[in-house]
């Protein structure tokens, strides 16, 4: 296992981290036997940040992250969990989450605390509330040790919120089709720039750059390497390349990825992959973008949009269903972030488009964005929506008893 310094403090983390939201389960719940051996042999093989929420699996991922930190493993790792957000509306619910969260995981203190799904909207609503001195004082008071947030928003918002607060970390969505997505490269850049260290989610775009069997061209494109390496390799090798990144989350729940990945976390250095490699991630990028049903590359260029429509998580989700045969997925994922609960509470489903027109004078990409949103709206806000959006909310939005 390789490690990289966090540039405040210091801390050797180890270059791969276990993300909890995705643990092994077993007649709708986390199988629980299953999912602590995977943890406690990943830490055993030298892995030593451990990322969980207060909405994973329901609820359920922080309490079995406890146990699984048990016999003595609590005190080899660094542990990460996040502030709900999108269930605070007062100053008292800061407290009153981390409260629960140090009861729910077992412990006195959260190494890496992260204010989770922020945009430039809701960091500006967390300010209102008090976020800064919530983080001051719970650091101070030793519940925390270092405070950072998870970034979910548009390029403009991230270097702002980078600015707004000394904070010792962040967690930013980066794999090599999101270079210019969200925070994207330059992104990831400022923020190391800052001495923050950066954690990377979604380095397989939720699974699908690591399929075994990728789109026929992008496997051509692979077979060209003089090395051979796994879908999965290429991504994760191209982000540990990377010498801005700190640790890549990866979901693991089956044995198999565990030990592939922590194979991988032994060759993961920076400048891993010559130039010639590095031309052909790139090239498989251009090709999984052909693949793409609309050209957008979340720029917000387009926002704010005057009926609220969240057009780049619109063309987002979209795509996800087309690019990689996951339609549940990418519906479910479409009907909890259109509806606005995780971010300002605001809906912006593609079928509130009035087809004023505006976004397509400001798209850089000339899309025709009204009438992509038609599709959108056929694809997505079927008979099924409002029973997604239900059991979304009621997995994500589980509050404090």
């Amino acid at each position: 296992m390789l490690y990289r310094k966090v540039p405040k403090n210091g801390d050797e983390l180890s270059i791969l981290g276990f993300g909890c939201m995705r643990l092994p389960t077993k007649e709708g719940q986390i199988d629980e036997p299953r999912a602590i051996r995977q943890i406690r042999s990943a830490i055993d093989r030298g892995l030593n940040y451990i990322d969980t929420a207060w909405p994973y699996h329901g609820g359920e991922s922080e309490p079995l992250v406890g146990r699984a930190l048990k016999d003595g493993y609590r005190e080899r790792v660094k542990l990460a969990t996040k502030l709900p957000s999108f269930l605070i509306k007062t100053r008292e619910d800061m407290d009153l989450y981390l409260n629960a969260q140090l009861k729910k995981l077992d412990t006195d203190h959260i190494d890496y605390y992260l204010v989770h799904t922020l945009t430039g909207p809701v960091w500006e609503a967390m300010v209102k509330l008090g976020i800064h001195d919530f983080l001051d004082k719970a650091k101070a008071d030793g519940l925390i040790v270092n405070a950072g947030f998870s970034f979910h928003g548009l390029p403009g918002d991230f270097k702002k919120i980078v600015d707004d607060y000394p904070w010792d970390f962040c967690q930013i969505q980066y794999n090599y089709l999101d270079e210019e997505y969200q925070a994207g490269t330059a992104g990831l850049k400022y923020a190391a720039s800052k001495d923050l260290a950066v954690i990377i989610m979604e380095p397989l775009r939720g699974g699908n750059l690591g399929q075994p069997t990728p789109p026929p061209a992008i496997e051509k494109i692979w077979a060209k390497a003089e090395t051979s390496r796994s879908p999965v390799a290429w991504a994760l090798l191209w982000i540990w390349n990377h010498p801005e990144v700190t640790v890549i989350l990866s979901g693991m729940n089956e044995e198999a990825h565990i030990d592939e990945n922590i194979a991988l976390a032994e060759q993961g250095f920076p400048a891993v992959l010559d130039s010639a490699e590095l031309e052909l991630v790139a090239h498989a990028a251009n090709s999984y973008r052909e693949l793409m049903k609309v050209g957008c590359t979340g720029c917000g260029y387009c926002m704010p949009c005057p009926a609220n429509v969240a057009i780049p998580i619109c063309f987002e989700m979209f795509n996800k269903l087309h690019m990689f045969n996951q339609p549940d997925v990418a519906r479910f994922g479409y009907a909890i972030r259109m509806s606005g609960d995780l971010t300002n509470g605001i809906s912006g489903y593609a079928s509130q488009c009035v087809q004023c027109g505006l976004c397509v004078d400001k798209c850089p990409q000339q899309i025709p964005i009204p009438d992509i949103l038609a599709q959108v709206v056929a694809d997505m806000e079927d008979e099924g929506l409002s029973e997604r959006l239900t059991m979304a909310r009621k997995i994500m939005l589980k509050k404090v008893n």
